[in-house]
């Protein structure tokens, strides 16, 4: 999942934290039968921007997850929306190899992963105003105070990330950890470029969409207590 450190010189962010890579044996076979045409590394793709739409073989609008951990729910709605092209970033091998194995299960031809830093990918590979809309679903909670800044939802992040987003684009968080929920309801609303579709809810949360799948981690979160949050913001013109 997402999360973010403190870099030295202009770099303030990355969107991950590193983990062990040990694979099983489904993922190995995954990864070597499906990488080389579903997957790529970022640092193989260059460092410029690049005409995304050659990838999926067609033109249609590009939607960007950020951080798809195990791949449970990018593939489930990758699958339930074929008509636009689902780019999942995620810099977790086995994750990314595990999202493959469900997205050919499910015959979601429309999704490519990328393994990488999704600030690098913002920040030098995808033109402004080139994404339909942005998912960052149950980041990296950092739930203790003195790592806070390490989260992935601060402003100089967001405003990157809403330069790549058009206008009408929607940026869609959820959160189970009831000070990020609040953390990122805060850095949105400061944001000039975004508009809360939700600000005349109680607390300005989205409903909970009924087509975002519940995954392991939101039904742990609900034994334990913790009510997860939507938020859902578009790009203003």
């Amino acid at each position: 999942m997402a999360s973010t450190d403190q870099q030295a010189h202009h770099r303030t962010v990355v969107s991950y934290v590193r983990r062990g890579e040990r694979m099983t044996a489904g993922q190995e076979r995954a990864w070597q039968e499906h990488w080389g045409t579903l997957g790529l590394d970022l640092a193989d793709w260059g460092g410029r921007e690049q005409p995304i739409d050659e990838w999926f073989g067609r033109q249609a609008p590009l939607l960007l997850e950020i951080g798809s951990g195990m791949g449970e729910t990018t593939a489930q709605l990758a699958a339930a929306d074929p008509s636009i092209n689902y780019l999942a970033i995620e810099v977790y091998k086995p994750g990314l190899a595990q999202l493959l194995m469900r997205a050919v299960e499910l015959g979601a031809t429309n999704l490519r992963a990328l393994r990488g830093d999704a600030v690098d990918l913002l920040t030098s590979q995808l033109p402004a105003g080139s994404l339909s809309g942005a998912r960052i679903f149950f980041p990296d909670p950092w739930p203790k105070s003195r790592h806070h800044k390490r989260r992935l939802i601060q402003p100089r992040f967001v405003a990157l990330l809403c330069s790549r987003l058009a206008p009408g684009a929607t940026l869609h968080l959820a959160t189970d950890w009831a000070d990020y929920a609040d953390q990122m309801a805060e850095v949105c609303g400061a944001e000039p470029t975004l508009r809360n579709r939700y600000a005349d809810e109680p607390g300005g949360w989205a409903p909970r969409p009924q087509w975002r799948p519940v995954t392991k981690f939101e039904r742990r979160a609900r034994a334990e207590g913790r009510v997860s949050r939507d938020l859902i913001y578009e790009r203003r013109a």
